[in-house]
């Protein structure tokens, strides 16, 4: 078993040393809505509500809405988690069929610092990853924005696109899910020990956050190597190639095409040169590789690279203002972790 300070080890190297700065000083420095693209049908069973919170987790929201509304937590449905320190809008659905909801629901979550920004019928269920991107509206400080490269940085970013490493959060305080989730591996994986599939998602995030650290390292991340399987911008349609080209080498240039990494799992290697990287985790970190696979999870493919959508940057009252949408399941802790390395 891996002990804790070789897990941190792999943390700091996948995040790097950040220059001091704030972007969290309070929840109103990170503003997120959720973007679905369509619209509840306006009948049916389902109550959806848009609510915008603050402080408070999805999973806070949905304890009260089952409280509220006299259902269970599995009567409600919700596209995305969404962060709690934060102010976040982001739909849910309520299962209410044949009635109406309480008369007093609007007032009683206000009281708690939920508003109901929209509502509407809808026949089916809120399902999970059905959104198409999150905006985001983040204020950062301190010495982050200071450097003289900021600014670089940033432009950077908005043209060549950024590492799509799972945010630190998660994998828990100090990484400490990643202890818990190759503890589970290592006896064998049983939903009732992890009903959320929470213990199984930690551990493919970080074999693949590794496998992207160690295409940054070789300046392979956002190129295409012979036997990569690519993903088409905006999409989840992935293609697997024999061999890189002019062709290929300029559509990932423009953004169009990003390498993947594997979300370990039940199905097929790589082949050609990207083989090596996923080779490179089934020798360092077998444990989870073959506890990953036995616990039957099909595998799942990620792009390397994500692309900021309609970005945006201010500078306001000595803080700088950035503005801009990912695909859903893309961190934007990423981002500010690009622009907050130290050199």
């Amino acid at each position: 078993m891996i002990n804790m300070p070789e897990w941190q080890r792999c943390l700091d190297a996948q995040f790097g040393s950040p220059k001091p700065g704030q972007y969290r000083a309070q929840p109103e420095d990170f503003w997120v809505d959720e973007q679905l693209d369509f619209s509840p049908e306006a009948h049916g069973e389902h109550l959806w509500l848009r609510v915008e919170k603050r402080n408070q987790t999805t999973l806070d929201v949905v304890n009260t809405l089952s409280r509220l509304c006299g259902v269970t937590p599995r009567d409600i449905g919700y596209s995305g988690m969404k962060d709690r320190i934060a102010v976040t809008r982001q739909w849910l659905s309520v299962h209410l069929p044949g009635r109406d909801a309480p008369t007093e629901l609007e007032q009683s979550l206000n009281a708690l610092g939920i508003t109901v920004v929209e509502q509407a019928r809808h026949p089916r269920k809120l399902k999970r990853g059905v959104h198409r991107t999150n905006r985001f509206v983040l204020r950062l400080s301190g010495e982050a924005i200071e450097s003289e490269d900021f600014v670089s940085r940033w432009e950077a970013l908005c043209q060549h696109g950024v590492p799509n490493y799972f945010g630190p959060q998660r994998f828990g305080p100090e990484g400490r899910n990643l202890q818990r989730a190759e503890a589970l591996l290592n006896r064998g994986w049983r939903k009732r020990d992890d009903r959320q599939g929470m213990m199984l998602s930690t551990a493919r995030s970080f074999l693949f956050n590794e496998l992207l650290s160690a295409r940054i390292a070789d300046g392979t991340w956002s190129q295409p190597l012979a036997g990569d399987t690519l993903m088409l911008d905006g999409t989840q349609s992935v293609f697997r190639i024999d061999a890189s080209d002019h062709t290929l080498q300029a559509r990932a240039a423009e953004l169009d095409v990003h390498p993947t990494g594997v979300l370990w799992g039940v199905g097929e290697a790589d082949q050609g040169d990207a083989a090596g990287y996923e080779a490179r985790l089934l020798e360092h970190y077998p444990g989870l590789c073959s506890g990953l696979q036995r616990s039957g999870v099909k595998q799942a493919r990620r792009a390397l690279r994500m692309r900021l959508l309609e970005p945006q940057y201010a500078w306001e009252s000595g803080a700088a203002r950035l503005s801009f949408s990912l695909p859903r399941g893309s961190f934007a802790t990423a981002v500010l972790g690009e622009l907050m390395l130290a050199n």
